[in-house]
């Protein structure tokens, strides 16, 4: 049982009690409440966060898919619906709100749903340029992460990100992709990722947490299947680049020593570490990599998310360059984490350019 579906199956019971109570605040601001008609919706809301997922892991089905989304859709929906309360019950401790303003309050959340819905699934190219004083040449790299193919988001966005990046092809050298190719909602299977194979150009891809979680033998199989070249704490090198694939997981995993990284660096060429995290730059920057690729925080991927995350993360999404001049991308990623949403982020692929100074 992987890291994923135990915390769904820990978390269920309190989602539910958590459901109950929303349901009931929601009603009472509409009209009479019926306490024996809110533990029902409750125990479809709890069967729905959690059964589809046992499916999944076995075989993944449209109508299991579709559920998983209904449940994600809901699940931001909650979240909103709840910030709507507090503001309600807030304003409401000063003055009286009009029953017609209450009502126009709760309608916002499903009419910002539909953009959020909207956001999350519009893939969009995002540019930034990276210079260094002894760049031999200039070279374009296609950077994404936590592509997250899953049941939410399944064989459609291996498709939008293949159809992407061919039309990125005159204009990128090389795609890197920085962990969570996989969600872990859904099993991987080995011709899940095909579509890759219609990219001319290389892809790279390190696993991150979530490729664990369907188990990490059948993402790489599915990955190296598709033509992709899957960098597990090993270098590979093109052109004026030596990319450095370091894994990441919440598991205990063997990792390369500090010497291991240090014997992977090159003195003549741009050294990137790929690596799923933001974390650690400032010690790959003193080792000798110029570059660190990382995701994994989604940028918070939507509203009030964003701003926690900007606390909780010192490189929540962006680029950085430190004092000896090198650089730290982290991208708010091409998928979403459970619910199919996003507001104040992009679905990105971002195209970094390095040039000379």
């Amino acid at each position: 049982m992987s890291f994923r579906t135990r915390r769904v199956i820990f978390m269920t019971p309190f989602y539910m009690l958590f459901e109950f109570f929303l349901l009931k605040y929601i009603l009472l601001l509409i009209g009479d409440v019926w306490d024996e008609y809110i533990l029902l919706l409750t125990i479809l809301a709890g069967l729905l966060h959690l059964f589809p997922m046992f499916f999944e892991a076995k075989k993944s089905r449209k109508i299991t898919r579709f559920l998983s989304t209904v449940d994600g859709v809901w699940m931001w929906a909650s979240v909103m619906f709840l910030i709507d309360i507090l503001i309600i019950y807030l304003v409401g401790s000063f003055i009286e709100i009009p029953h017609t303003a209450v009502l126009i309050m709760l309608a916002v959340v499903p009419v910002l749903g539909v953009y959020n819905y909207y956001n999350a699934h519009k893939l969009v190219v995002n540019e930034k340029t990276l210079v260094f004083d002894d760049i031999d040449g200039e070279i374009n790299i296609a950077h994404m992460s936590d592509i997250h193919f899953g049941s939410v988001r399944h064989k459609g966005i291996i498709k939008d990100v293949s159809l992407k990046l061919q039309e990125l092809e005159d204009v990128c050298d090389i795609a890197i992709i920085s962990g969570d190719l996989a969600d872990g909602s859904s099993i991987v299977e080995e011709d899940d990722l095909m579509a890759f194979r219609d990219v001319e150009m290389p892809i790279l891809f390190t696993p991150g947490n979530h490729d664990f979680y369907p188990g990490i033998d059948n993402v790489i199989k599915a990955a190296k299947k598709a033509g992709i070249i899957v960098l597990d704490n090993e270098a590979f090198e093109f052109k004026n680049l030596n990319v450095y694939g370091l894994t990441f997981s919440f598991g205990d995993i063997e990792m390369p020593s500090i010497k291991d990284l240090q014997n992977a660096l090159k003195s003549d060429k741009i050294n990137v570490i790929n690596y799923h995290v933001p974390s650690y730059w400032e010690e790959f920057s003193s080792l000798g990599f110029n570059i660190q690729l990382s995701g994994h925080t989604h940028g918070g991927q939507f509203y009030p998310v964003k701003w926690f995350g900007n606390m909780m993360f010192g490189y929540n999404l962006g680029l950085f360059r430190d004092r000896l001049g090198n650089y730290l991308h982290v991208t708010t990623g091409v998928g979403s984490m459970d619910t199919p949403m996003r507001w104040g982020t992009d679905s990105e692929i971002v195209v970094l350019r390095l040039k000379k100074s």
